[in-house]
């Protein structure tokens, strides 16, 4: 409709305005007719256009210099932050290689204030990364320093972790066993925590220093050292019969669940003989001559339920 309107004032010159669509108001493309009140003629659409979008350019050019103001002002403020996040550490750090990890660890224990947690999963450790430990934690708790440590329940055989659990207890850290260490983790002060990354922990190590992610590591660990037993200096004998019963229930429900003898001696940080010395007295108990019969019979039999 309107474009016939439009077509007709230009064919006839003028029309009654009565019946002009208002859109064509709106954009200026006709106009009252000076010589005839009532009437009203074309405007060609080249006039129009400038009447109706230069107050829209003009709004969009205030537009335009509102938005380069804002941006010039806030890029004051972000060199601001930029230069105050720079002094800050990341919350996850990547470290590589084994001799990274070592010296970054090393710095960490050594600022340590208050508190050290750490878990150590993989029974019985050498005895030259033990004596490293013992002089660098008798330091540490020499300063006031609070150190507990969660060992598997196997490193009460071993004589070396032993000798060094007893002289570290002796200088005030306090040292409990698990049957199973979900993973290595060392966390200093609540405040920055170390976990690997691989299967190899000496290839790579992640340092945290997100507060929700420690605090996740450290609720783990408290949840851990509730379950644990304490090793006492000088304990005899060196494995207890809770322990021990607990490595042969945790060695069954393994079988159970179809692991070989590596994947448990691995998981449990103990040797494939002790295990397959394990499975065979439990064999023997059971009367079993098969693996495969071990696991049907103690799936079935009620032992692995019992208190």
């Amino acid at each position: 409709m309107a474009l016939s309107y439009y077509r007709r004032t230009l064919s006839e010159g003028k029309l009654p305005q009565e019946d002009a669509p208002s859109c064509l108001r709106t954009l200026g493309l006709i106009t009252a007719d000076p010589h005839t009140p009532g009437y009203i003629t074309p405007v060609p659409p080249e006039a129009a256009a400038f009447a109706a979008l230069r107050p829209l350019e003009e709004a969009i050019e205030s537009q335009q210099r509102t938005y380069r103001s804002v941006q010039a002002t806030l890029s004051v403020f972000e060199q601001i932050y930029d230069d105050a996040r720079k002094h800050e550490q990341p919350p996850l750090t990547t470290l590589t290689g084994p001799e990274i990890i070592s010296k970054t660890l090393e710095a960490a224990v050594a600022d340590c204030r208050t508190e050290l947690l750490t878990a150590q999963p993989g029974g019985g450790r050498p005895e030259n990364l033990l004596a490293e430990a013992l002089a660098r934690d008798v330091r540490m708790l020499a300063r006031g320093v609070r150190q507990r440590t969660i060992y598997q329940h196997t490193v009460r055989s071993h004589q070396p972790t032993m000798a060094y659990i007893e002289q570290a207890t002796a200088a005030g850290a306090e040292v409990h066993t698990l049957v199973e260490v979900f993973e290595r983790m060392i966390i200093c002060d609540r405040e920055v925590a170390f976990i690997p990354t691989g299967t190899n922990r000496s290839d790579g190590a992640l340092q945290i220093r997100h507060p929700a992610l420690v605090h996740f590591l450290v609720s783990l660990f408290e949840s851990a050292w509730l379950r644990s037993l304490p090793v006492e200096p000088g304990m005899l004998p060196p494995r207890p019969a809770a322990i021990t019963s607990d490595v042969q229930r945790a060695i069954m429900q393994a079988i159970v669940s179809g692991e070989t003898d590596e994947s448990i001696a691995r998981r449990m940080g103990m040797s494939r003989r002790t295990v397959a010395e394990h499975v065979r007295k439990v064999s023997l108990q059971l009367g079993s001559t098969s693996r495969a019969q071990l696991g049907y019979l103690l799936a079935t039999s009620g032992v692995l339920s019992s208190e």
